[in-house]
């Protein structure tokens, strides 16, 4: 649970049902905490999106509050919205504006007089100063990217939303706009990010909270997460090759590989007892002997994959 001292963004009841009858949101109730990095993790249509747009004010809840830097979204639209930027998916910009003036008319929007040095300080961090005076039509798609944080963060958010903050960025970009949102993060923006790059939640986010079907699943501390709900793997290089699992071994959770030289034991993080001591032991009685082992991890896209497979 989350104190109501240090949540920053609090949402209690939330619902949104479209006139066709569609349910997109069930009750949702989240608390963001100031200054942390949420992943918000979801298949398409679970609804990550429109959570998103009735945060920032661009969707009207059905039912339910919405609590922004102490704001209510609703009763106090224009101090709410203040608070929070926004990076959508979509590569809207205004083609034929230079940098400087796009992200200098978005501070405007919000009724913040003008003030060069902010502008100027944040296309340094975006590493956009040198392309200030270019039009946006001729920048790449992963420069178009950055010019939408540079927009969203022109009226110095507290909240900050990256909706799919790197889709078709390449590799290279990717990990730099990881650096630029810990930098952000480090100087005080709360950031709340979507992605379908599991690997973005693992390198960036604090929590994680899962999204399916319109329902909160599951909020947790990603390295709790990884460790209540992630599987161990023990990986043993044989001396010689066994043809089968020895009946004697079948009640072990063991899997052989297809050469018949690997033998993989998983185990559950959390249990008490790995089993593997005795694995090793019954091994020896056996005279199979192995020269090499090796242990990994689940990742967190193999815990979020067996999450959103799991019946509920």
């Amino acid at each position: 649970m989350v104190d109501a001292s240090q949540a920053i963004v609090s949402i209690q009841g939330l619902n949104k049902r479209y006139a066709n009858g569609f349910v997109a949101l069930k009750n949702i109730d989240l608390a963001i905490r100031r200054g942390e990095i949420f992943a918000l993790l979801g298949p398409n249509g679970a609804g990550k999106t429109t959570l998103i747009n009735i945060i920032c004010g661009i969707v009207n809840a059905s039912s339910g509050t919405v609590i922004a830097d102490g704001f209510d979204n609703v009763a106090q639209y224009r101090q709410a919205r203040s608070r929070i930027g926004l990076v959508p998916q979509e590569l809207n910009t205004d083609a034929f504006e230079t940098v400087w003036a796009t992200t200098s008319f978005s501070r405007g929007l919000y009724g913040k007089p003008s003030n060069p040095a902010h502008i100027e300080k944040v296309l340094r961090s975006l590493s956009l100063w040198d392309k200030k005076d270019e039009k946006i039509m001729a920048l790449s798609g992963g420069m178009k990217r950055r010019v939408l944080i540079a927009k969203a963060l022109s009226h110095e958010p507290t909240i900050l939303f990256l909706d799919e903050p790197t889709a078709g960025v390449d590799v290279e970009l990717r990990h730099d706009m990881w650096q630029v949102v810990h930098e952000l993060r480090d100087a005080g923006v709360t950031i709340i990010l979507t992605t379908h790059y599991i690997e973005e939640a693992e390198e960036m986010a604090d929590r994680v909270g899962v999204i399916l079907d319109g329902e909160i699943i599951l909020v947790e501390d990603k390295a709790t997460l990884m460790r209540k709900l992630g599987k161990r793997q023990l990986s043993l290089q044989l001396n010689q090759p066994l043809a089968a699992i020895p009946e004697s071994l079948i009640d072990l959770e063991l899997e052989l590989a297809d050469d018949g030289q690997t033998l993989v034991h998983t185990f559950d993080a959390q249990r008490e007892s790995s089993g593997v001591a005795e694995m090793l032991t019954r091994l020896a009685e056996l005279g199979i002997g192995f020269h090499d082992l090796k242990s990994t991890e689940s990742s967190l896209e193999e815990i979020f994959v067996n999450l959103v497979r799991k019946p509920r």
